[in-house]
C-alpha cells in the first residue's frame, strides 16, 4: 500500500479526500489526515477503512519529520505561510509534495534541491491559482500550435452562490474566507496592461470600475480588477500580448454597493477602534460619519454616500441591519474591517441547505492569417452541499488528481512547479471533467479596445 500525508482537513479538503478514498481501493492507497483538530480529521475519513486520522501540529518538528518521513507523497493544505517547513523536509526526505497556493519566494528557493533530489514541488493547483493556470494554458496552446498570436487575456473568477441559494439583495453569501472578501483589492494599486497600454486603478477607485459577462444559462455578471495582473505575463508567456487583465466576479451591482464601505473607511484594517466591544452596528456606522445635533444617522449617511432613499443601494444597506441599535459585534481591539465582517457575517453565512457557486470566465483574443479572432470560455460548478461546495471541488479535486498522477509517474518534471505544462494539465482537466468542472469554449467576434481609451 501506497501512503499519502494530508495536512489539514478544513473546508477545502472534503473533496480531495473524498476523490483519494474512492480510489484507494484499485490505487492501493492508505490516506493520513493530519490536522490539529483530531476530531475533524477522524471525521473527514467516513470510516473508510483506509484512512487514518491523527493529530497533527505542524510546528511540532519531531512529528512533521516523522510523519512526511513514512509517506511516499505529501499534500498540504494548511495556510500559504505554512507550507515552508513541510516543503524543506519533503526536499531533505525526497518526498513529493502539492498545495494550492501561491508559489512563495521560499518555495522558489528550493527548486535547485527538489530537481537534485528529482521530486516534484506543485504548487497552484487548486482553482485560483491552479484550474485558470490550466484552462487558458490549453486554449493558448491550441492556438499557438496552428500558428495563432495571443494578443489579448482576460481572465475572471469568482465563489458565489447558487441561483436557488441567492437570497439577499446583494446576490452575495460567504463562501470561503470571509476576511479575504473585505479586504479584497487592498494593498496597492491594481495594475495591468490594455491594448499596448499600462493602467492602474486605487483601491479607492477600484469598485467603480467594473466589466460586464455574460455566462450562458446564469445570466449577467460584473468583475473588478485583481491586484497585479502583469506578473501573469512571464506566466503564460504573454509578453507581447497587449492586452493582460484579471479580475474578481460578482453579481451585478455589487461592487457599486461595496463601494459605500470603501469611501466610509469600513474596510480598513490598520488601527484599532476604542471600545469596539460595546458598540452597536449603529455606533459603528456613525464612527465614519460627520457630527450634527439633530439629523439621524440615516440622514447624515445618505448625505456624505448622496444616496437616494429609493436607491436600491439604501435597500441593500438596510438588509444587513448596518443602522441596528441592538445587535452588537462584541469584538475586542477590533480594526473597521474585522467589524464589518462580523456584521456581514450575520446576514451573508451560508445556510445549511444553502449551495455555492464557482464561475470563471476567459477572454482570448489572438491574430491568425491576418486576421483578428477570439475564444470565450466559461466554467460554472455548483456545490453539492455545505461539506462538498463548489469551492471545495474546483480547489481540492486538482490537488487530488495532481498527487495520483505523481504518484503514478504520469507527472515528472522535477523542481517547484505550477500546471502550465501539457504533461500537467491535459490529464487533469479531462480528469476534472468527470466531476462537473468543464469548459464551454466560444468562437466569438475579438473584442479589442480603442487603443487611445
Amino acid at each position: 500500500m501506497r501512503k499519502i500525508l494530508i495536512i489539514g482537513a478544513g473546508r477545502s479538503a472534503s473533496s480531495l479526500i473524498k476523490y483519494l478514498l474512492d480510489k484507494s481501493e484499485d490505487e492501493k492507497l492508505v490516506i493520513t489526515i493530519a490536522d490539529l483538530s483530531e476530531a475533524l480529521a477522524n471525521k473527514k475519513t467516513g470510516n473508510h477503512k483506509n484512512a487514518r486520522a491523527i493529530s497533527f501540529d505542524v510546528c511540532n518538528d519531531e512529528q512533521r519529520k516523522q510523519e512526511i518521513q513514512q509517506a511516499d507523497i505529501v499534500i498540504s493544505m494548511l495556510p500559504a505561510h505554512l507550507h515552508i517547513e513541510v516543503a524543506k523536509d519533503c526536499v531533505f526526505y525526497k518526498k513529493s509534495m502539492i498545495t494550492a497556493s501561491y508559489i512563495s519566494e521560499e518555495m522558489k528557493s528550493l527548486d535547485f534541491q527538489a530537481k537534485e533530489n528529482q521530486i516534484v514541488l506543485m504548487n497552484e493547483i487548486g482553482l485560483d491559482p491552479g484550474i485558470d493556470h490550466m484552462s487558458a494554458m490549453k486554449i493558448m496552446d491550441d492556438i499557438k500550435s496552428k500558428g495563432g498570436k495571443i494578443i489579448l487575456f482576460e481572465s475572471f473568477c469568482g465563489g458565489l452562490v447558487a441561483p436557488e441559494s441567492d437570497t439577499n439583495l446583494w446576490n452575495y453569501k460567504f463562501t470561503w474566507n470571509p476576511r479575504n472578501v473585505v479586504l479584497a483589492g487592498q494593498g496597492g494599486a491594481a495594475k495591468f496592461i490594455q491594448e499596448g497600454t499600462y493602467k492602474y486603478i486605487p483601491y479607492h477607485k477600484l469598485f467603480r470600475r467594473t466589466e460586464f459577462l455574460e455566462v450562458e444559462g446564469f445570466g449577467r455578471f460584473e468583475a473588478y480588477a485583481n491586484r497585479d495582473s502583469l506578473k501573469y505575463r512571464d506566466i503564460y508567456g504573454l509578453q507581447n500580448a497587449e492586452t493582460c487583465y484579471r479580475g474578481t466576479i460578482r453579481r451585478v451591482g455589487f461592487s457599486k454597493a461595496w463601494d459605500v464601505f470603501v469611501q466610509l473607511g469600513m474596510t480598513d484594517d490598520t488601527y484599532i477602534i476604542d471600545d469596539s466591544e460595546h458598540m452597536s452596528n449603529r455606533d459603528f456606522v456613525n464612527l465614519f460619519l460627520p457630527y450634527h445635533p439633530t439629523d439621524s444617522v440615516e440622514i447624515k449617511f445618505r448625505h456624505q454616500l448622496k444616496i437616494d432613499q429609493d436607491d436600491v443601494i439604501w435597500d441593500k444597506l438596510l438588509e444587513l441591519d448596518l443602522f441596528s441599535k441592538s445587535v452588537v459585534t462584541g469584538l475586542k481591539n477590533a480594526t473597521p474591517a474585522q467589524m464589518l465582517e462580523k456584521i456581514l457575517s450575520y446576514k451573508w453565512t451560508l445556510q445549511p441547505e444553502d449551495k455555492d457557486m464557482i464561475v470563471m470566465y476567459h477572454k482570448i483574443g489572438y491574430e491568425i492569417n491576418g486576421e483578428q479572432k477570439q475564444i470565450d470560455a466559461t466554467m460554472v460548478c455548483l456545490g453539492d452541499d455545505q461539506t462538498y461546495t463548489a469551492m471545495a471541488k474546483t480547489v481540492g479535486l486538482p490537488v487530488a488528481i495532481a498527487t495520483l498522477k505523481i504518484l503514478n509517474g504520469e507527472i515528472t518534471t522535477s523542481g517547484v512547479q505550477l500546471p502550465t505544462a501539457k504533461e500537467v494539465y491535459l490529464p487533469i482537466l479531462e480528469e476534472l471533467e468527470k466531476y462537473g468542472v468543464v469548459f464551454k469554449e466560444f468562437d466569438v467576434p475579438y473584442f479589442g479596445y480603442d487603443y487611445y481609451n
